[in-house]
């Protein structure tokens, strides 16, 4: 006895199987997740330091030096990349395929503990990781643009509602702030005075941070009751800036303006966007592991009207980049070439056998055994891409 006998000996068992194949494998495509290709999720953690004022030199030697030097004893490290740039240092470590991320994250922790003594004491915070997936590009990328208002604006518009709201719509992975302009106040001094002053650029510094500190003041203790003692000690505007006291010479006070100018600006002038001709701020989007970039996308673009609708009308949004354009032309090409390879198997079939019963079963089995396929495809967590279909091509 075959394989194959009992299904010829029972035709309605047979049809009825066929059916739920059919019926499974029609429910199941549908909540197949399309991806260009396969999702593989690198271990990758991604640490990051930062010390203002620094030269490139001075991160790597100082900073990433030690770190590395930590790191390089994880095990189960297969890459480590370093960059640094002013004031900045960026180290990603890439662990083997089967090594848990959570482990790798907390041993990654364990090595910033341990090299920490061989930092620099004036790190305004120690350096901080994050897991990532570097397989994970951004799925699209959206600008936000003005002409009536600053960037130091549209930047806090990007940071505190666009972000928040886009990372909280299912599907959607992080959000960045790209080309950030943050609102800061800079001090440029004049050196002539400074000198004439006989006043140090350490000195100057010193005075300017104890100046906005927000620090308690205590409390006043009664009988029945207590009182706490507040100040608004937060200076914000450049204007203000401008007669905080840096030091005092012959009884008098020397000023910001005395020595300087005080202006508002952005807190790294070395950091831009650009959409097209005009500077922008950027969100890139990234989607949850296993999540369907098509759907993700579509809920964005559904949901980016309630956005806009929370940020002042002079802010301009668009979409920069949009990945799923390309995706779903590639998937829908190799789609088209499945169903022009099971028209073909059925009209060779029907050439040489020139009988119509014998095409009809391939013209009814082949895409059945593909529905089914999609079932186990669901099961296992593969998904819709330019691989899996070509093999169900080729198949």
């Amino acid at each position: 006895m075959t394989f194959s006998h009992g299904f010829i000996r029972r035709p309605i068992a047979t049809s009825l199987l066929s059916a739920a194949i059919l019926l499974i494998g029609a429910v199941a495509y549908p909540l197949l997740p399309v991806a260009p290709l396969p999702q593989v999720d690198f271990p990758t953690v991604q640490v990051s330091a930062n010390l203002p004022g620094a030269s490139p030199e001075t991160m790597a030697s100082n900073v990433a030096t030690p770190l590395e030097r930590q790191f390089s004893l994880i095990a189960g490290l297969t890459e480590m990349t370093s960059t640094s740039t002013a004031g900045s240092t960026q180290i990603t470590l890439q662990f083997e395929l089967n090594r848990n991320i959570d482990g790798a994250a907390q041993d990654t922790q364990a090595a910033i503990n341990a090299a920490s003594g061989q930092l620099p004491t004036n790190l305004p915070s120690p350096p901080t990781y994050r897991k990532v997936n570097p397989a994970d590009a951004p799925i699209m990328v959206i600008a936000m643009t003005s002409d009536a208002l600053p960037l130091t604006v549209v930047d806090d518009y990007a940071d505190n509602i666009m972000a928040q709201q886009l990372s909280q719509i299912s599907g959607v992975g992080l959000v960045f702030v790209g080309g950030a302009q943050k609102p800061a106040v800079r001090i440029q001094l004049d050196p002539a005075k400074i000198a004439s002053m006989g006043l140090g650029l350490e000195e100057i510094r010193a005075q300017v941070a104890n100046a906005t500190v927000n620090a308690p003041k205590g409390t006043i203790d009664a009988p029945a009751q207590s009182f706490t003692v507040y100040t608004d000690d937060q200076v914000l505007s450049a204007a203000k800036w401008n007669n905080i006291v840096v030091a005092y010479r012959a009884g008098a006070p020397v000023r910001v303006r005395d020595i300087g100018t005080a202006i508002d600006g952005a807190e790294n002038t070395k950091l831009a966007a650009w959409a097209g001709s005009k500077r922008a701020i950027l969100l890139p989007i990234t989607k949850q592991p296993g999540a369907n970039v098509i759907d993700t996308v579509n809920r964005v673009r559904a949901a980016l009207p309630r956005l806009t609708a929370m940020i002042p009308q002079s802010i301009d949004t668009q979409f920069l980049v949009d990945r799923t354009q390309t995706i779903r032309s590639s998937v829908a090409d190799v789609q088209f070439t499945l169903m022009l390879t099971i028209c073909l198997v059925v009209m060779v079939i029907f050439v040489f056998l020139r009988n119509v019963t014998a095409t009809v079963i391939p013209s009814v089995t082949v895409p059945l055994a593909l529905l089914g396929t999609t079932a186990v495809m669901y099961l296992v967590g593969y998904s819709i891409d330019n691989l899996s279909l070509m093999a169900l091509t080729i198949a």
